[in-house]
């Protein structure tokens, strides 16, 4: 039976993921780099230590990788961090999920001042036990380090834990630290996406997740 619920927040529980992929599209293009927008939004989901390599070498990371990286934060803080809007039924989810006498973790590769400002807009502050960022951790996902580091803050293992995030990199993060995954199809991967790294159930969003909440992964700790 699961004691906790690990939550990734952007494209989990709030509405962000094409927002980011603008804000590091318009980086890459500004910094020289030819890549399309839907090869940009499909690594949505990685932090930047992860991301950039995919479109960088190492000698173009040397030279800029730094510099637009702090382009695209500022960018994205200045101009698209306030149109980032929750999920329906979020705080409804978490509540359930407290009264089902599971703690609540939220486990993101978003910095911690982005975090704080996601916890906010999805009205789930109070609600949540443990919140950790990229900046917890050496790595960002898919490494597993920030779910190690949230089961570390918890006092748990893997198996008594379930991981929700909606894209194959929480999955894979999360199975790496034995943490097994519900995916969300809310931030735009498939469902075969996330089968195919590992998810043992799949729902369109925290709503259905909810509604089915009895029936889940989440829901043993009632049936238990």
């Amino acid at each position: 039976m699961p004691r906790a619920a690990i939550f990734d927040i952007d494209g989990t529980l709030v509405d962000s993921v094409d927002l980011h992929a603008i804000a590091w599209h318009e980086a890459l293009v500004r910094f020289g780099h030819k890549v399309t927008f839907e090869h940009v939004r499909r690594q949505i989901g990685k932090g930047g230590d992860q991301l950039i390599p995919v479109f960088l070498s190492e000698a173009e990371q040397r030279d800029h990788g730094a510099e637009m990286e702090r382009w695209r934060g500022e960018r994205f803080k200045s101009k698209y961090l306030p149109l980032v809007r929750p999920f329906s039924a979020v705080p409804d989810l978490l509540r359930c999920v407290r009264d089902s006498d599971l703690k609540i973790a939220v486990a993101s590769s978003a910095r911690k001042s982005e975090l704080e400002v996601y916890l906010d807009i999805a009205g789930i502050t109070d609600l949540v036990d443990v919140a950790i960022s990229s900046e917890d951790a050496g790595r960002s996902k898919p490494a597993p380090d920030i779910f190690q580091v949230a089961l570390e803050t918890l006092g748990l293992v893997g198996s008594e834990a379930v991981a929700i995030g909606d894209t194959p990199y929480d999955a894979e993060a999360a199975q790496r630290a034995g943490i097994p995954t519900i995916g969300m199809l809310c931030g735009g991967f498939t469902e075969a996406d996330l089968r195919r790294s590992g998810c043992v159930s799949v729902y369109p969003g925290p709503g259905a997740l909810l509604a089915c909440f009895g029936a889940s992964p989440l829901g043993q700790s009632k049936r238990g």
